[in-house]
């Protein structure tokens, strides 16, 4: 993957990473709603979790998109969000995690 570049899974999921997690994430957020998945191909609840939330966002249309991010590959922004534990999902919209 291209640092600069998000991959797209099949499904339409990204694969985001620190560098383009702004565009991805915080930008595309302005014109609907992210849900970022937060994971590690080790976590068993992260696979578990994963097809439930495709189906969830696949659901939604064009109303929301999800937005996956390995954090052992990209530890930096989970940290910034005060992740501590995975599975972790946030929604952003406006540029702005979603509280509650």
């Amino acid at each position: 993957m291209n640092a600069g570049t998000a991959e797209t899974t099949e499904g339409g999921v990204i694969e985001t990473s620190t560098a383009t997690f702004r565009a991805d994430v915080l930008t595309a957020s302005m014109q609907r709603a992210i849900l970022v998945d937060f994971w590690a191909p080790w976590c068993g609840p992260c696979k578990q979790l994963a097809p439930v939330l495709e189906r969830a966002v696949a659901s939604a249309g064009d109303k929301a998109r999800l937005v996956k991010m390995n954090i052992d590959d990209h530890p930096q922004i989970a940290q910034q969000l005060g992740i501590q534990s995975i599975p972790a999902v946030i929604a952003f919209q406006r540029g702005q995690p979603v509280d509650g």
